[in-house]
C-alpha cells in the first residue's frame, strides 16, 4: 500500500524534522553545510516546534531515503534509474525539481569553491582585482552571495563593476583561463569549454532585488552615470516590494500562505497604502484586523529590519513564480528575470 504524503511541508519544516529525529550530533553538522538564511529558518522552524507526529517524521525520513538513493545511483552513472526512484516517491513534477537539484551539485564545475565562499571571504580574495575580473566571478554566483559581495565593495566600485556584469554577454574559455591564471588555486576555477552565458541587465537585478534599497539607488546612479539606457532596462527588470500591487488577488493570496504574519506586519510598517489595501483585502476580516494591531503595537523599527523583511518576501514571491504557483500579471516580458 502507498503512503500518502503531506506536501504542505516546506523544505525547512521538512529539515527540521530530519535535525530534530537525527540528533543534536548530526544536525549540527548538517547546520554546518547550511547558509546563514537557510540556517535561520530551520532553527525558527526546530524552536516553534514542540511535537511532531510519529506518522510525519516517518514520511520525512523516507523522503531522506529516497533522495539519498537518489544521488547513490546518479554518482553511479544510472541516472533513468534515479529519475524512476523519485518519480514513485516524490511524483513527476517534485521529481523533476529535485532531480534538477541533485545534477547541477554532481555536474558542476567553475568557481565552485567561491560559490560556497560567505561575501567577507569572497571579498578577501577578489580585493585589488581588475573590476572587469571581479564582474566575471560576480556574474557565476548566486544572486543573494553576489548582493553580499556588492554590499562589501565600496559603492563607486561597486556601481563599476554591475555596470560591466550588465553589458556581458557571453564569456569565451580564453577569457576564464585568464581569469584562472590570475587568480591561481585560490578558486578552484574549471574551464568551460565553450561560451557561457552570464551577465547582462537581468543578472544585474536579480542582485540588486537582495540590495537595501538605499544602496540599490547610489548603485543605479552609477551604472546610470556610465549608461543610462543600461541603467533604465535594470530598473525595469526589478521587482520591488511596491510592486506587490501587481498581484491578482489569487497570486497574492498564495503568497500570503507562505509568509510569516510577524514578518508580513513588520514588512508593511513603512509600506505605501496601496501596498496595505492590496494585502489586506485578500485576508479574512479577522486576520486583516489582528495584522493592523500587530503593525500599531510594534513601536519603532529599524529601517534594515524592513529592508531585510522586503528582500525574504519578494524571494519567496520569485520561488513561487518560478514553480509555476503563481504569475506576476503585467510583468510578462520580464519572464527571464523573474523564472
Amino acid at each position: 500500500m502507498t503512503r500518502g504524503r503531506d506536501t504542505s511541508l516546506s523544505g525547512a519544516k521538512k529539515s527540521a524534522v530530519l535535525c530534530m529525529a537525527l540528533g543534536t550530533e548530526v544536525s549540527a553538522r548538517i547546520m554546518q553545510a547550511l547558509g546563514p538564511t537557510d540556517m535561520e529558518r530551520v532553527s525558527r522552524e526546530i524552536a516553534s516546534t514542540d511535537r511532531v507526529q510519529p506518522e510525519v517524521v516517518d514520511q520525512v525520513l523516507h523522503e531522506y531515503r529516497d533522495v539519498v538513493r537518489a544521488v547513490e545511483q546518479i554518482a553511479m552513472g544510472g541516472i533513468e534509474i534515479a529519475r524512476d526512484i523519485l518519480e514513485q516517491a516524490l511524483g513527476p513534477n517534485k521529481a523533476r525539481s529535485v532531480l534538477e537539484r541533485i545534477q547541477t551539485q554532481i555536474t558542476e564545475t567553475g568557481l565552485t569553491r567561491l560559490k560556497k565562499a560567505p561575501p567577507e571571504v569572497l571579498f578577501t580574495v577578489l580585493r585589488g582585482e581588475h573590476p572587469q575580473t571581479i564582474a566575471l566571478i560576480l556574474a557565476h554566483l548566486d544572486a543573494r552571495q553576489a548582493a553580499g559581495l556588492i554590499e562589501a565593495m565600496d559603492p563607486v566600485m561597486a556601481g563599476d563593476v554591475l555596470y560591466r556584469v550588465g553589458r556581458m554577454e557571453k564569456v569565451s574559455p580564453e577569457m576564464l583561463q585568464l581569469v584562472e591564471a590570475g587568480l591561481g588555486a585560490e578558486t578552484d576555477l574549471s574551464l568551460s569549454q565553450e561560451l557561457t552565458q552570464t551577465g547582462g541587465p537581468a543578472a544585474v537585478a536579480k542582485v540588486l532585488n537582495f540590495t537595501p534599497s538605499s544602496l540599490e539607488k547610489t548603485l543605479l546612479d552609477v551604472v546610470a552615470g556610465r549608461n543610462g539606457d543600461l541603467a533604465a532596462q535594470i530598473k525595469n527588470l526589478m521587482f520591488t516590494f511596491e510592486d506587490l500591487t501587481l498581484l491578482d488577488n489569487k497570486a497574492m493570496q498564495r503568497l500570503l500562505r507562505d509568509v510569516d504574519s510577524k514578518e508580513l506586519a513588520m514588512a508593511l510598517k513603512a509600506a505605501s497604502e496601496g501596498v496595505k489595501t492590496k494585502v489586506m483585502s485578500n485576508m479574512s476580516e479577522r486576520a486583516a484586523e489582528s495584522l493592523r494591531e500587530e503593525i500599531e503595537f510594534m513601536g519603532p523599527v529599524r529601517v534594515r529590519d524592513v529592508e531585510a523583511t522586503h528582500m525574504r518576501i519578494i524571494e519567496t514571491l520569485r520561488k513561487l513564480e518560478e514553480a509555476g504557483e503563481l504569475i506576476i500579471a503585467g510583468r510578462a516580458a520580464d519572464d527571464d528575470f523573474i523564472s
